[in-house]
């Protein structure tokens, strides 16, 4: 069993391991959600979500050790899958999650000064919760396919025959200020991360969701030439049909 003083010890190394336990959360929740689905087997012991530092999720047994090494996600998410409607029980796992995730943040931050408390909750709270993200509570607006080099602020979607529609409303007109407060609640399908006109962002055709361009591999000038953008999900849906 590993003490508090081998793991993460300042905020930047808490806040990135819960990141990471977070995404991990969110694609079995998001793009894995069929496979998390049949995981959670009513007819199997009692078993937890966990995400890991390294993105990565896993659905099994609790730890044995008591007390354990973390506090533990919910114990028995399994047994209520059938007996309630298929997102309304996801957005419990999702709640539960959200309160694991930090519980855990906390407990690596048990030494930690006030005010780095309050500087790793302000990073903590950036971030949309995954019950947010699966619940789509914020909107998904549309916004532009930024190039990273890019000052441009007028909204683009491109459309099935590849042309670019721009959307007038956010010309020059409006402040620089309207126009991150406007997109400041898009959140990445992939990772939940919020709008940075920084980044590059590219909307799937099908789904309507934006992404990082990072977060599904796909550049500014690899985007010149699709057509039709489908994202990681849509994509495996044609498939299985």
């Amino acid at each position: 069993m590993a003490s508090i003083s081998s793991s993460p010890r300042t905020v930047e190394e808490i806040f990135k391991d819960y990141s990471g336990r977070r995404a991990g959360v969110v694609r079995a929740l998001t793009y894995d959600v069929d496979e998390f689905y049949k995981l959670c087997d009513p007819e199997k012991e009692n078993l937890c979500l966990y995400g890991h530092p390294n993105d990565t999720w896993e659905v099994t047994l609790p730890a044995e050790e008591v007390p354990p090494e973390l506090p533990e996600p919910a114990l028995g998410i399994n047994f209520a899958r059938d007996g309630m409607n298929r997102k309304d029980w996801l957005s419990l796992v999702a709640v539960h999650s959200d309160s694991w995730l930090l519980s855990a943040a906390f407990y690596l931050g048990a030494r930690l000064n006030r005010n780095e408390r309050k500087r790793l909750f302000s990073m903590i709270n950036d971030l949309p919760t995954v019950f947010e993200v699966v619940t789509e509570r914020k909107p998904i607006k549309d916004k532009p396919s930024v190039d990273s080099g890019s000052k441009s602020r007028v909204s683009t979607k491109r459309g099935n025959e590849g042309q670019v529609k721009s959307n007038p409303k956010l010309a020059a007109d409006e402040s620089f200020e309207e126009d991150e407060d406007e997109h400041s609640e898009t959140l990445c399908g992939s990772c939940g991360g919020n709008y940075n006109a920084d980044e590059f962002w590219i909307g799937c055709d099908i789904c309507e969701r934006w992404f990082h361009g990072k977060c599904v591999k796909i550049t500014p000038a690899k985007a010149e030439s699709i057509k039709q953008y489908k994202c990681p999900s849509c994509s495996l849906k044609r498939s299985r049909q």
